[in-house]
């Protein structure tokens, strides 16, 4: 059986989780910074649900809220893909400011771009959510103390349609990284000169904003693909038609701790919720306590 911290942990450290993800989103908001909103509203929500399901099946499996099961089972699968793409978002913006090109700031241009980042951060999310259903075969499954999550069948089709975009984006991001430090390097004395005007964003907003997304490419690409790789040792069944994935449709899958923790999908389930609890805490540490943030604090309070 796989070794696992504590329940009543995770639970303590996602409720923490929620609110340190939210605390720096009104001065985004505020500041126009749509790209790290997006990142901090998946990353807080996703603590918020994971919260309450740990709390909810802590010692059971019993389907007690099957709407609240499918809402949080969906979500995941939209978090996992939102919070990648998000930062693919916030790294895109960067690059092009390190290109020294003049971002726009008339309201039609900044609307423009503004959804842009919408379509990717929160439009693609919900097309895999939509995409999800082809390979959907039960309508959610539960595990004690972890609580709802989404069933998809380990079909080829699986693979194009949910699993490979988290990697995707991650692999897209890094090369982004890759151009702006790039370029960063090669105009060092203008990027300086602009951060120092802050004519977009202060420059500890900027290298904090690199630092993060550098982090989400060092998780996201290797651990999607592990994901992939797991599902990829367990067995896989052909995609016979619509109508045979979708013949027990209604079957719920309920498996108690010792059941899930002995079988080969322990890590992935544990990391998976763990890794939002992490974004969440590195959300805070970069931007929880920046100089901006405090003087919204401030303001605010």
């Amino acid at each position: 059986m796989a070794e696992i911290p504590p329940n009543s942990l995770f639970s303590a450290l996602a409720f923490v989780g929620f609110i340190l993800a939210g605390l720096p989103i009104p001065w985004h908001i505020h500041s126009w910074h749509t790209g790290t909103c997006m990142y901090m509203l998946w990353t807080s929500l996703g603590c918020l649900i994971l919260f309450v399901n740990s709390v909810a099946r802590n010692d059971n499996v019993i389907n007690w809220a099957p709407v609240w099961c499918d809402i949080s089972a969906h979500y995941l699968i939209g978090a996992s893909v939102g919070i990648p793409a998000s930062s693919f978002c916030i790294i895109r913006r960067l690059y092009y400011m390190t290109k020294l090109e003049t971002i726009s700031v008339k309201k039609e241009e900044k609307r423009r771009e503004i959804m842009v980042d919408l379509l990717i951060g929160i439009g693609l999310p919900c097309v895999v959510m939509a995409l999800q259903y082809v390979v959907q075969s039960h309508r959610f499954t539960i595990f004690e103390q972890i609580g709802c999550y989404p069933f998809t069948i380990n079909t080829l089709a699986a693979y194009f349609l949910v699993y490979m975009w988290p990697l995707v984006i991650g692999l897209m991001s890094l090369v982004y990284a890759v151009l702006t430090f790039r370029r960063a390097f090669l105009q060092k004395q203008q990027l300086k000169a602009m951060l120092h005007a802050g004519f977009f964003i202060s420059a500890g907003h900027y290298w904090r904003l690199m630092a993060l997304c550098c982090m989400e490419i060092i998780f996201t690409v290797p651990l999607s693909l592990f994901a992939i790789i797991m599902n990829t040792l367990g067995r896989q069944v052909p995609y016979v038609s619509w109508a045979w994935i979708h013949s027990d449709f209604s079957q719920i899958g309920q498996y108690p701790t010792a059941l899930w923790q002995s079988s080969h999908t322990a890590i992935s389930l544990e990391e998976l919720r763990w890794s939002y609890i992490l974004c969440a805490f590195i959300i805070f540490a970069f931007f929880g306590w920046a100089q901006e943030a405090r003087d919204f604090y401030r303001q605010a309070f």
